[in-house]
This record gives C-alpha cells, structure tokens and sequence, in this order.
C-alpha cells in the first residue's frame, strides 16, 4: 500500500531522514520505534506532505505522491493523527470532525461515520457540543482519531498516540487502534516512544535511530530481540 524508497528529508542543511525505506502492506499495523529526535515524526511529515522529501520517492497505492500537497495526499486517502494532538481548541467536537470530513461530500455516509465514533467514543457523544480545547487530555486525543478517521482514510498515520495520557486511557487507546485496525479494515502506520504497547498491537515493526532504519521485523520476533528489550523497553 506504502512504499518509502531511499527517502532523504532535511530541514534546511540539516538532514533529517538519511536513505529511510519502510514497506507498508493493506491491512497491517506498522510501528515505528526509537529514541526522541530519531526522525521518527519528519517520516509521517515527509508520506503527509508538510515536509517533503529531498530525495527518493514514496508510494501510495503504486501512486508516487512525494510531490503531492498535503491536501491531495489527504483526499487519496491518508490521514494523520499529529503529535500532541492538534484539535481545534474553539471548536466544539462535532466541528471538529466536520472539518476531519472537509473534503468529502458523501452525506449520508458523513452521517454514518460519525455514529460509528460516537460508539467507539461515548464520551465525544456525550461532550459533542462542548469546545473541544475544554476537554481532557485523553478526551483531545479521542478526539483527534476520530477526526482523522472522518477523512475516511485507507491509511491511518499515528504520532505519538499515547503521548502525555494516564496508564488506564493509553491501554483504551490502544485498543481501539487494535479495533479501528479489524472493523474498519483501516491500515496503520504507528510512531510511538511506548515501543512494548505498540509492538504488542503490531504485525511488523521498525527501529529507527539517528535518521536510518536499523532493524526490521515482525512485531513478536522485535518483542523478543536483546538489542530492542535493552534500549527500548527497559530489560
């Protein structure tokens, strides 16, 4: 579905990315892992569009979409939850999920959406008309999924989902990724520093440092490995 091939981002003379290739299947969670300032998030900002590559090309769908605008990118059907969740703060919450559906006109559908997150959230149900810069942490971060997912993606782009959240809504959280995952068929693409949670909901997993990809694997056989237990989860 995704494919990054020898892909080189920089931000200004600083190069960022340094020859980064990630293959991404339909139907997979994918986790990205590795320590703060690895290159971690300038990859989904690179397959998004904000910050495109310099060099190399990435696919979607077979589709080269490395010299899209972001706003194109969307409309084929890749959406991202940003890091530190990014709502509309003076939006109410079903503002804020009309604008994740901006840039659709299927109405009825648009309707049927939005039930479905009402189900998977009951809590946005019960705060739909409140802003949504009033709402907890986990609540904004509730939030900014199911904004995503009203774009109606194939491809689902998450950073740093867990980011700030207390244990008991880190573990909802994960659950409805794993949900979004096997109801919606919605394939995704997961950053995250909390490697032993997302290599658990994972199929395959990266290891990404100093800008390069140095370990590919199964999720399991990642799990398990010493070099991974040691710098990532704390054996």
């Amino acid at each position: 579905m995704l494919k990054l091939e020898n892909i080189k981002t920089f931000y200004g003379n600083i190069q960022a990315l340094k020859g980064v290739s990630i293959d991404i299947s339909e139907g997979e969670i994918i986790t990205l892992i590795g320590a703060n300032g690895a290159g971690k998030s300038t990859t989904l900002m690179s397959i998004c569009g904000i910050v495109p590559p310099r060099f190399g090309e990435i696919l979607f769908m077979d589709q080269p979409i490395h010299n899209l605008n972001p706003n194109k990118i969307v409309s084929l059907g890749i959406s991202q939850v940003p890091e530190g969740r990014r709502i509309f703060p003076y939006l109410t919450v079903v503002e804020n999920l009309d604008m994740g559906a901006f840039l659709r006109n299927d109405k009825d559908a648009i309707k049927q959406d939005l039930e479905y997150i009402f189900e998977l959230f009951p809590i946005l149900a019960e705060r739909r008309h409140q802003a949504g810069g009033t709402l907890s942490g986990g609540e904004q971060q509730m939030l900014a999924i199911s904004r995503a997912l009203m774009a109606k993606p194939r491809l689902l782009l998450m950073d740093e989902p867990s980011l700030g959240l207390a244990p008991i809504i880190v573990k909802q959280i994960f659950e409805i990724i794993r949900k979004i995952n096997s109801e919606q068929k919605t394939t995704i693409f997961l950053v995250e520093q909390n490697a032993n949670l997302a290599l658990k909901v994972a199929h395959r997993g990266y290891v990404m440092e100093n800008g390069k990809i140095t370990l590919a694997d199964s999720a399991s056989n990642l799990l398990s490995n010493e070099a991974v237990r040691r710098a990532y989860l704390g054996i």
